[in-house]
């Protein structure tokens, strides 16, 4: 097993990413980036990283903050209860451990979203802790390696933490951590490039000539999908939007006010004659797919021409274009309205 950790080290060292802004001995930075790169690209995430940072560059600076500023600088990067617990998290470092970072995995698995491969992310990078780490590269990287031709139940994902268990090196764990990670981003991608990879001559999967078969996903279920008319109210420059204060992943960001499910047209006409607003006219919008991890979502944009600025409900407000990037709203929202308004 050994051998398999020395190998990777020695590819990083040399082959591997080295100028990555959170390549850094500091558990805050390190924090930060590995909760943004949970589902998302190190590409799409090197200018949330630097704007989020240099707003928040202190876990003090983070935890003192509004929620709203919080997810105003999350905007756009999806999955926003990931920044909502950073900032639980951050409240709870400053005011549980003074602002001192926890060093071991289980102190860090214990704060808000942060899971045992994040936790081990984090300590192994800042701590040089003997921890495993598994994501999807990770498991694509072990599969491949040794040859694992088994859908991931649940019952399979143990045998590939133990599996990575193993395989941990005595010392430089930083490098080879990295390494996991850069060679399943770079190399051992979904489609393989195995003249550039470290264990060609090595590899089961490989010498099957099954490397691109694997690993085996969970078999797909049909994802369900939602229907909601949302309702652009304008006048003149402006824009009325909603804080979604209820649960769910929009939580907390600003919206467009929306009803379930589709409307014909008389449906809406009989929606804003019970909204009392003086309406010159209004016209639909192309619908918006968006995908969520557990269903899609159908968008069905009503632009709504208003005659005046009314207030819907205490916690609506109307947004001139030019301040409409200072507000934190879901991607495909923002995306319409960015639109709607030629901004």
């Amino acid at each position: 097993m050994s051998n398999f950790s020395d190998r990777l080290i020695q590819w990083q060292k040399i082959y591997g990413r080295h100028g990555l802004p959170w390549q850094i001995k500091d558990p805050y930075a390190r924090w930060i980036s590995e909760v943004m790169l949970q589902q998302t690209q190190v590409v799409t995430v090197i200018d949330y990283y630097h704007r989020f940072m240099s707003r928040f560059p202190t876990v003090n600076d983070l935890a003192v903050a509004s929620e709203d500023e919080v997810m105003s600088y999350w905007a756009g990067l999806g999955y926003y209860t990931r920044a909502r617990n950073l900032h639980k998290a951050a409240k709870i470092i400053v005011e549980n451990y003074q602002g001192i970072f926890p060093r071991t995995r289980q102190e860090w698995e214990a704060l808000p979203g942060i899971g045992q491969s994040t936790a081990a992310a984090v300590t192994a990078f800042s701590f040089g802790a003997k921890e495993a780490i598994m994501d999807g590269n990770v498991k694509r990287v072990l599969a491949r390696n040794f040859a694992i031709d088994k859908p991931i139940t649940t019952q399979v994902e143990k045998e590939f933490w133990a599996l990575a268990q193993s395989l941990l090196p005595e010392k430089d764990i930083e490098s080879y951590t990295q390494g996991l990670m850069d060679l399943g981003a770079t190399v051992c991608t979904r489609t393989p490039q195995c003249l550039l990879c470290p264990f060609e001559d090595t590899c089961l999967a490989h010498m099957k000539g099954i490397e691109k078969n694997l690993p085996v996903p969970k078999p797909k279920r049909q994802r369900p999908e939602k229907h909601r008319t949302f309702f652009l109210y304008w006048h003149e420059s402006s824009v009325q939007l909603v804080k979604r204060t209820g649960k769910g992943v929009w939580q907390g960001l600003h919206s467009l006010p929306e009803v379930d499910g589709s409307m014909n047209d008389e449906q809406v006409e009989d929606y804003l004659s019970c909204q009392t607003l003086r309406v010159r006219n209004w016209l639909r919008l192309e619908t918006i797919v968006h995908d969520f991890s557990h269903y899609r979502l159908y968008i069905e944009p009503i632009a709504v021409h208003l005659r005046e600025q009314s207030v819907l409900n205490g916690d609506s407000m109307w947004v001139d274009a030019t301040k409409v990037s200072t507000v934190g709203m879901p991607a495909p929202v923002e995306t319409l309205v960015k639109k709607f308004l030629n901004i």
